[in-house]
């Protein structure tokens, strides 16, 4: 493992590919969000209907790690993540030919499965190379690369549909895996060596992740990241139909809305580092956890009040960039409980569970159709679990012994 001895260049080249593989299932999402009215539209069904499509993605990219993660342990990292691009490029072309609203949930379905290698593997192999803070510090640097995303996919998307429509997306998602299975397979290379892999068998892998449950500090970290990232699905779920429809933006201008969130949630995440170097993790999770309840309280009265629209993005600005914060800091300090060997297994379980939670928040939201209420009131919701959550099972525990890193063989 290569801890502070490693060059910032080699970092910034790991970052760059792991960020781009962890962002493609996202990606998938972000890239078609603009879309969801007019396909709405097409299938002739209903708001919450359409995020079903959202909600089978996100259920894929949760049970998919679950697979995913133990694969890797097994077998390394780099064959597993070349099955799934694979397989991401031919689900996104089923999303092309999709005829129905059934099809195109059955299709993202296996698409946020195949997608899911990419977010699983990235976390491991990351652990493979860095620890302490500077894990901290490179999570944070994979943050901001994955953040582009959420930038740059929505306004792209919205451009995109000035000259093509809703499957042209799915096009474009297909060729962009493509280019990233092929720059895989060239640059990406195998850092679990053949000694430090589990010898179990998938079924003794799925009963070790099985024990990580009993780790209240680990599962802590993970429910806790869990919520607060269902609470940032349940506003790309519905923000389209509320900026769209309640507030009337076009899709243009609310890809500009959603790039300006995307942005802060960028720059939290360096700013995250910094502070936890500072701090040290628990204190910035601490805090930024309280931050999170009280912007989310604030958006809630805003939303009830009918709040103007100048009103309204400020507070779902501070509600929203809190994701990145919380993301960075529990995602390094859940995977330093794990020991190296069983790092796949960990990354699986922290990465299902945000994606499932996501996945039954986002058509939650969507009951209100276009109401402010109904997003607030779901963001708020997972938030006050996540800070709860939070509070039993990690701050509390640590007045306990310290846990020694779980292995996995």
């Amino acid at each position: 493992m290569k801890t502070a001895g490693c060059l910032p260049q080699t970092r910034l080249n790991y970052a760059l590919i792991l960020g781009y593989l962890a962002a493609l299932g996202p990606l998938c999402t972000d890239l078609y969000i603009a879309s969801l009215p007019e396909i709405t539209q097409v299938f002739a069904t209903t708001p919450s209907a359409t995020q079903l499509s959202l909600t089978s993605s996100l259920v894929g990219l949760g049970i998919g790690q679950l697979l995913f993660g133990p694969l890797s342990d097994r077998y390394g990292r780099r064959l597993p993540l070349m099955i799934s691009l694979t397989l991401l490029v031919l689900s996104t072309l089923a999303c092309c030919f999709a005829q129905s609203m059934e099809q195109l949930i059955i299709a993202r379905l296996f698409q946020g499965l195949s997608g899911s290698g990419g977010v699983v593997i990235s976390r491991s192999i990351a652990r493979d190379r860095y620890q302490g803070h500077e894990l901290t510090k490179f999570f944070a640097l994979l943050m901001m690369i994955n953040g582009i995303a959420p930038i740059v996919a929505p306004v792209a998307g919205a451009g995109l549909l000035t000259i093509m429509d809703w499957r042209g997306i799915f096009i474009v998602l297909m060729l962009i895996s493509i280019v990233l299975l092929l720059f895989s397979h060239l640059q990406l290379q195998e850092t679990l060596p053949k000694s430090d892999r589990s010898n179990s068998s998938l079924l003794i892998s799925f009963q070790q992740m099985g024990k990580l449950i009993t780790r209240k500090r680990f599962i802590g970290l993970c429910l806790t990241q869990g919520f607060v990232l269902a609470g940032m699905f349940a506003y790309i779920g519905a923000s389209s139909f509320v900026l769209q429809e309640h507030y009337h933006l076009s899709a243009q201008l609310y890809s500009v809305c959603f790039a300006v969130n995307g942005c802060g949630l960028v720059v939290s995440a360096q700013m995250s580092a910094k502070l936890a170097i500072r701090f040290g993790e628990q204190k910035v999770m601490q805090a930024v956890l309280i931050f999170a309840v009280v912007a989310v309280s604030l958006l809630l009265v805003s939303s009830y009040l009918n709040a103007s629209l100048w009103i309204f993005l400020p507070l779902l600005f501070c509600a929203v960039i809190v994701n990145s914060m919380i993301g960075t800091t529990s995602t390094a300090l859940a995977m330093q409980e794990i020991a190296a060997s069983g790092s796949g297994g960990a990354s699986a379980l922290l990465g299902s569970l945000m994606f499932i939670l996501g996945g039954i928040s986002a058509p939650i939201s969507g009951l209100g159709g276009s109401s402010p209420a109904a997003m607030a009131l779901t963001m708020a919701g997972c938030y006050f679990i996540a800070f709860i959550l939070y509070t039993i099972l990690v701050t509390w525990q640590l007045t306990n012994h310290r846990q020694t890193p779980l292995q996995n063989r």
